[in-house]
């Protein structure tokens, strides 16, 4: 099993017209997962990623969304976090519809225990008017797990995991600071965590 997390950006306007190279650049990216299931997919996978390295790198590497789709081929593509498209999405109240169309690019899709999506709710962040509690993140990843019903795609509970242990939190602050956030002190709990840590995390979902 082999894969990464890239800056996935959508490079066609809403009206079907292409972005340019500039706009692609500096427009605002979601998180993506890709995974590797055979040697073709691994293959598309160093093709992406060396695209986004070379080709529209600004800030961090970017991979274009028609690109992947272009080279999805033993891929499978993953929704990501509360960064990713399809989260967003929901947070910013779009349709349904649009939420479905979103969502039929992704293979599968994926919610977190509360305590890394905790940041929408202490920030209160642009874009995040609209998250005041823990329940309001809930409704949303129900909401998810009712898309992917619909789609027939799998919902996964993931831990977006930073760090092995608990305790190694204090490295990643160390090298957060260092990169200038002013927040890096307030670590979520991004460690690997146990089934049973995810199935308590997960419990407002109900056993089934």
């Amino acid at each position: 099993l082999y894969g990464c997390e890239c800056y996935l950006v959508n490079d066609y306007n809403e009206d079907g017209s292409k972005k340019t190279l500039e706009e692609i650049k500096k427009d605002r990216y979601y998180h993506c997962i890709l995974i590797v299931k055979n040697k073709v997919g691994l293959k598309n996978l160093y093709k992406l990623v060396s695209a986004s390295n070379l080709d529209y790198f600004h800030k961090e590497p970017r991979m274009p969304k028609s690109l992947i789709a272009e080279l999805r081929e033993g891929l499978i593509i993953g929704s990501a976090c509360s960064e990713g498209e399809l989260f967003n999405a929901f947070v910013l109240n779009k349709s349904y519809e649009e939420c479905r169309r979103i969502g039929e690019f992704y293979d599968y899709f994926e919610i977190q225990p509360d305590g890394n999506n905790s940041y929408m709710i202490e920030k209160n962040k642009d874009g995040y008017e609209n998250i005041n509690s823990f329940e309001d993140i809930h409704k949303i990843n129900r909401a998810i797990i009712s898309l992917g019903d619909e789609l027939g795609k799998k919902t996964v509970a993931t831990g977006d995991v930073h760090f092995l242990n608990e305790g190694d939190a204090k490295f990643r602050a160390i090298l957060q600071a260092g990169q200038g956030y002013t927040d890096a002190d307030n670590q979520p709990p991004l460690y690997l965590k146990t089934t049973t840590e995810m199935l308590h995390d997960m419990a407002y979902l109900g056993e089934d």
